[in-house]
């Protein structure tokens, strides 16, 4: 049995698969499986993949059921103790899971092992976000995950290992949600297990590529239920802040799309001292004004300049 499980949800990424792929064969540790499950490609994605020619690759072709189920089919399929997710689009430097294995072995007892990431745009440009109340230098157990994942997450999607023995405590990713499934796993397993973060950055996530789901309208997406971390809000201060700058993403985003009644309805349930003035002003201004900040806060960030309206 391999040591590493790497699981890819894979949807009609025909562009960029081949490399990503690439990036995990030219790892230096090299003990792995690569389960990648094809959820319902429409273009050559699948043929991509079944282009190379490597025992350790498995390749599942499922209908399109969206990234959750995915990924709880990856972990189902996979044979091995800890587990690696990869995006279809983004990619690893070559010590990425040598540098994983590193911080299982120093913390042993741990739910997530992360390692730093870089956002690479379509300039060439690249950012690597600096987590809040840690240095660059720092390698350990994050003292307060919630807090320190603001306004950039330590956990995403293509830098983290999982134990697969968590999953069986926690659940699966929840096919209720369309968008941030990934965001409530970490959550869920950030209020019961500590989070160990890596010093390298060792992760590259392709920020100019737009996936069907950031093209999507917010009223055509399934949202994760604040109604879920209701208890554990009431006490932990900095999840009750963290799940706060969702809200008011969430609440912006409903109203530029015209939904006013949810949008008030989610900003009911923001502590006023969670949100910063500068995003407060940007709430109150008007739909017309908003819809064209938002076009021109997309490009850009497109283009490399990255910024936070919630900081």
């Amino acid at each position: 049995m391999a040591f590493f499980s790497v699981v890819i949800p894979l949807y009609n990424k025909a562009d960029y698969i081949e490399n990503t792929i690439k990036s995990i064969l030219d790892q230096t540790f090299t003990d792995f499986e690569v389960i990648v499950i094809n959820d319902g490609s429409t273009d050559n994605s699948m043929a991509k993949v079944q282009g190379f020619n490597d025992d350790r690759i498995q390749l599942y072709n499922e209908k399109n059921q969206g990234a959750s189920i995915a990924r709880n089919l990856g972990i189902e399929k996979a044979r091995c103790n800890y587990i690696a997710f990869l995006d279809a689009d983004d990619l690893w430097a070559p010590n990425h899971l040598e540098t994983l294995k590193t911080l299982i072995e120093k913390f042993p007892d741990t739910g997530i092992f992360a390692s730093r990431y870089e956002l690479v745009f379509s300039n060439g440009k690249n950012y690597v976000p600096k987590f809040k109340g840690i240095s660059t230098a720092f390698e350990g157990i994050i003292p307060d995950f919630f807090e320190t994942s603001l306004p950039y997450p330590i956990a995403t999607s293509s830098s983290i290992v999982i134990p697969k023995n968590i999953f069986t405590e926690i659940g699966d990713f929840k096919p209720t949600i369309s968008s941030g499934q990934d965001v409530d796993m970490w959550i869920r397993i950030a209020l019961k297990y500590p989070v160990v973060l890596s010093n390298k950055v060792t992760a590259s996530y392709l920020h100019y590529i737009e996936n069907s789901l950031s093209k999507t309208p917010i009223l055509e997406k399934k949202l994760k239920n604040f109604e879920d971390y209701k208890q554990e809000e009431k006490s932990n201060p900095s999840l009750k802040k963290y799940l706060d700058v969702y809200r008011i993403e969430y609440a912006l985003q409903y109203k530029i799309a015209g939904e006013n009644k949810k949008s008030k309805e989610l900003l009911r349930n923001i502590l006023k001292e969670n949100i910063s003035f500068k995003t407060k002003v940007i709430y109150c201004l008007p739909r017309y004004v908003l819809i064209p900040l938002l076009k021109i806060k997309r490009l850009l960030r497109k283009n490399g300049f990255n910024f936070s309206i919630y900081q």
